[in-house]
């Protein structure tokens, strides 16, 4: 069996990156913070780099709320919905213009 991931604090984390970033040597500040690998250190170093410190903090673990879905349409305002209706409504009439354009096209 392995061993669970350790996790560490965002504090912690942006601290070593500073370090290295500073010119302090990966496998120095590896085997002080004792962490498991240098690996560790680069991804942290790498994800500083492209996204900057808030790269470093805990990311949600978990499937998202429900309350990120859209309202059903009964709590829409009226005009929200009328909208939606005739974009749908819009799209359906294009689609029906094609196949049927495509269909007289097959005739000839």
């Amino acid at each position: 069996m392995s061993k669970p991931a350790k996790s560490y604090s965002f504090e912690f984390k942006l601290a070593l990156v500073e370090r290295f970033l500073a010119g302090e040597t990966g496998p120095d500040l590896t085997a002080e913070a004792g962490l498991s690998s240098r690996q560790v250190l680069q991804k942290w170093v790498q994800a500083y780099r492209r996204d900057g410190a808030e790269a470093l903090r805990p990311k949600a673990k978990g499937r998202p709320a429900k309350s990120s879905a859209p309202p059903p349409p009964a709590e829409l305002p009226e005009l929200e919905r009328l909208r939606r209706e005739n974009e749908r409504l819009r799209a359906e009439v294009a689609y029906l213009g094609k196949l049927r354009a495509l269909r007289d096209q097959g005739r000839r």
